[in-house]
C-alpha cells in the first residue's frame, strides 16, 4: 500500500480514503492498521528486508523527486543506517507534517523521517533519535524586505502577517516571542507558505533557513528572498532547531540500535557526504551537549 513510487495523484486519492476512514471511527481504522506493539519491528524489517517510513513531502527533509523517488536528508540517512542494520528496501508513505505521528501510532509506517524537530509535547506521544540535526529559523519576505522583518521582535513591531507550516515548531517559537496568535496563519506546506508570500496573504513565512534556501532555488523567478537565519531567544535560552527520526514509543531495539549508526555516522564524515546535496553541511552537527533528553524535558 505503501510503495516509494507512488506519485502524487496516487497521494491524495489514499488520503482521501484515510480521511474516510477516520470518519467513519476508530473502529475501522483500527481495522485499517495494524500496529506492532511488540517492540520488535527491526526483526521483522531483518527478516522481511523492507521497513516503511513516513515523510512531510517538505524539501530538503523528506520528499518524492520528479522521477518518483523518495528522497532528502531523512530519508537518505535512513537508507544508510538500515541497510547497516541488514534492511536494503525502505518504503514511504507521505502525509501533512501534522499528522505524522499520528500516523505513526496508527501504523501506518515505522518511523518518521522528516526533519521533525525534538519537543518536549512530541515526546509525550513518540520517542526520538538522538539529534539528528541542528538549523536556524528564518523568514522568508519579498524582495528587498521593504518592512525590515528578520526575526519575532521585528515581526510583531511591524504587525505584519505571517504563515506559518501547520504542526511545525515556528509557530510556537513566534508566540513564545510575544508575536500575537492574530497575525498568524497556518499552511499545509513549504510551497503554501511561499504562495501566501507571493500573493499577499501574508508578508513573510516561517520555517527553516535550509527549507527556505532549497524553496527559493527551485522558484528563481519568485519576488521573495530569504533573511538571514537566527536562533529564537525563548525563556531566556537561544534555541535552534533541533531534528530527529521518530519511532513508537515501545521501539527500544529499533531506537538503540538506529542511534548508534547516527552517532557514528556523525562522527565519521559519513553523514556530512550524505546530506550535502540536501543543503547541509558538518556545522548542522547538533553539539554534544544537545540531547533528546534535555530537548524533551524542555519548556
Amino acid at each position: 500500500m505503501t510503495d516509494a513510487d507512488w506519485n502524487r495523484r496516487d497521494f491524495f486519492r489514499r488520503t482521501a480514503i484515510f480521511g474516510a476512514a477516520a470518519l467513519a471511527g476508530p473502529a475501522l481504522l483500527a481495522a485499517c492498521s495494524k500496529v506492532n506493539n511488540g517492540g520488535d519491528t527491526l526483526s521483522q524489517a531483518q527478516k522481511s528486508g523492507t521497513i516503511k517510513i513516513g515523510i512531510a513531502g517538505e524539501q530538503p527533509y523528506g520528499y518524492t523527486d520528479k522521477t518518483g523517488k523518495v528522497t532528502g536528508e531523512a530519508p537518505e540517512v535512513a537508507r544508510a543506517i538500515f541497510k547497516k542494520l541488514g534492511v536494503n528496501n525502505v518504503q514511504a508513505q507521505q502525509t501533512s507534517f501534522d499528522g505524522l505521528i499520528q500516523g505513526l501510532n496508527a501504523g501506518q509506517y515505522d518511523m518518521v523521517a522528516a526533519g521533525m524537530d525534538i519537543t518536549a509535547k512530541r515526546c509525550q506521544s513518540a520517542t526520538f533519535s538522538v539529534p539528528d540535526y541542528t538549523a536556524l529559523v528564518a523568514f522568508l519576505v519579498p524582495k528587498g524586505n521593504p518592512q525590515g522583518v528578520v526575526d519575532f521582535d521585528t515581526a510583531k513591531a511591524k504587525g505584519v502577517k505571517l504563515a506559518v507550516e501547520s504542526g511545525a515548531i515556528e509557530s510556537d517559537y513566534a508566540t513564545q516571542s510575544g508575536v500575537p496568535a492574530s497575525q498568524l496563519t497556518s499552511f499545509e506546506s513549504p510551497d503554501e507558505l511561499l504562495s501566501a508570500v507571493t500573493t499577499g496573504r501574508a508578508y513573510a513565512a516561517i520555517l527553516t533557513d535550509i527549507s527556505f534556501k532549497t524553496l527559493v532555488k527551485q522558484n528563481p523567478t519568485a519576488a521573495v528572498e530569504v533573511a538571514p537565519g537566527f536562533m529564537p531567544t525563548i525563556n531566556g535560552k537561544k534555541q535552534g532547531e533541533t531534528g530527529g527520526f521518530v519511532f513508537r514509543k515501545n521501539e527500544t531495539d529499533l531506537v538503540g540500535k538506529f542511534n548508534d549508526q547516527l552517532t557514528a555516522m556523525h562522527k565519521s564524515g559519513e553523514w556530512a557526504q550524505i546530506v550535502a546535496p540536501f543543503g547541509f553541511t558538518s556545522s548542522n552537527i547538533p553539539a554534544a551537549d544537545v540531547t533528546t533528553a534535555s530537548l524533551c524535558a524542555a519548556g
